[in-house]
């Protein structure tokens, strides 16, 4: 599956693995200031960041808890 690699994790570190590389990119932004490195690493950043919200649904804590919620609307 393509969220198995999410199931090792805890939630907190789901969230700081999401997180953290786009807090680096920007504090790293804050202190150089405008250059193609940093635009770079936002841009990366970035994408790993919308790359682990669009991989969470399919891992499988996530599909349990989708279950549990549907199971109480039926």
């Amino acid at each position: 599956m393509i969220g198995s690699i999410l199931d090792h994790l805890s939630p907190y570190s789901r969230v700081i693995t999401a997180t953290l590389p786009f807090a680096i990119a920007t504090l790293a932004r804050f202190i150089y200031g405008k250059n193609r490195t940093t635009k770079v690493l936002l841009s990366i950043g970035t994408m790993w960041f919308f790359v682990n919200v669009i991989l969470a649904p399919y891992s499988g804590g996530m599909q349990q808890d989708m279950a549990h919620v549907r199971a109480w609307f039926h």
